[in-house]
């Protein structure tokens, strides 16, 4: 039996700790929030899960773009261009269409630390370069069709889909997020207004364009609205369209395509869309394990806005179009 004396002291410790809580918000106390260093916004600086999708007409709509922190937009084989998404805050259940991995995902990555790389397959020649870069091999290669599974509503071979859960369940080693050169900040008041952009590759077009009530950039692909899954537009406010040499490699696809290299390491220009302004901006990257650094041409840090990242590599310069 409980006595009168205990039902007391355990009554005045509930109302102490309630006190103490009331109190802490009357004195506007505030607790720390955790943001992402890829978005500055709120959200975990998880383990790194980069993803390679396919990016042709028929691999659209692709599912669980949204959810990336960071996307690189790559061109491929004949000119065409594919997707590689960097998740560290949120995983969706489901991400694809999946496609195979690229000589460029390498340098791309190294930035990041070690990556769980999900990815269908690789050209023979690649797969040992791929083993000795600072990657876990998380692709179909290496894992069953109850993670990697063809969507019965999707045509091979733009059917392939990743389960996430059972995908990371079984990735050990993965670094955690962190800066890979940008900070957000204020616009820079160089920027001029804009209304859209064009991006391109040899058989490829990407067009942002500014929505104000949205207040980011929504996406077209080769012409069309860039949808994912759920019928949402896909863009951010924080675009980089990133002048890169792309040359051949020594690499090809099955059907006889030679494999581009973006150039990642380096110097260059660049452009930095957002808030319905473009920047020119310089980029630096020294070597492959260090971040990329973003600058005006007075020399100064280049800040992004909050949100998701897009970055556009290409060599061909793109065109705006003012309001």
């Amino acid at each position: 039996m409980i006595s009168f004396k205990k039902i007391f002291v355990l009554t005045a410790v509930v109302f102490s700790l309630v006190s103490c809580s009331h109190i802490s918000s009357l004195t506007g106390e505030k607790q720390e929030v955790a943001l992402n260093v890829f978005t500055g916004l709120p959200g975990e600086n998880g383990r790194i899960l980069a993803v390679k999708f396919d990016d042709t007409t028929n691999a659209h709509p692709q599912q669980g773009v949204e959810d990336a922190d960071v996307v690189f937009v790559t061109q491929v084989e004949a000119g065409l261009t594919r997707l590689l998404g960097i998740y560290s805050s949120q995983y969706p259940d489901v991400i694809g269409p999946i496609r195979s991995a690229r000589i460029s995902d390498i340098d791309i990555l190294a930035q990041f630390g070690k990556v769980g790389f999900a990815y269908s397959g690789a050209q023979s020649k690649l797969r040992p370069v791929l083993a000795k870069a600072n990657l876990v091999n998380l692709s179909a290669e290496r894992n069953p069709p109850t993670i990697y599974f063809n969507d019965e509503n999707r045509i091979r071979p733009y059917a392939m889909m990743l389960k996430t859960a059972p995908l990371l369940a079984k990735a050990e080693g993965l670094d955690f997020a962190r800066s890979i050169g940008y900070s957000h900040g204020e616009i820079s008041e160089s920027s001029t207004v804009i209304s859209s952009a064009t991006i391109r590759w040899p058989n490829a077009k990407y067009e942002a364009v500014w929505n104000e009530t949205a207040k980011k950039f929504d996406l077209l692909h080769d012409g069309n609205p860039n949808l994912n899954t759920l019928g949402e537009s896909l863009g951010s406010n924080n675009l980089v369209i990133q002048i890169v040499e792309i040359h051949p490699s020594e690499y090809g696809d099955k059907f006889g395509g030679v494999t581009p290299k973006s150039t990642v390491i380096g110097s260059g220009k660049g452009y930095l869309l957002r808030d319905g302004r473009m920047t020119e901006v310089r980029w630096t990257r020294t070597d492959a394990i260090s971040p990329t650094k973003w600058t005006l041409n007075d020399g100064s840090e280049a800040k992004f806005a909050t949100g998701q990242v897009w970055f556009f590599l290409t060599d061909i310069e793109p065109k705006f179009a003012s309001l």
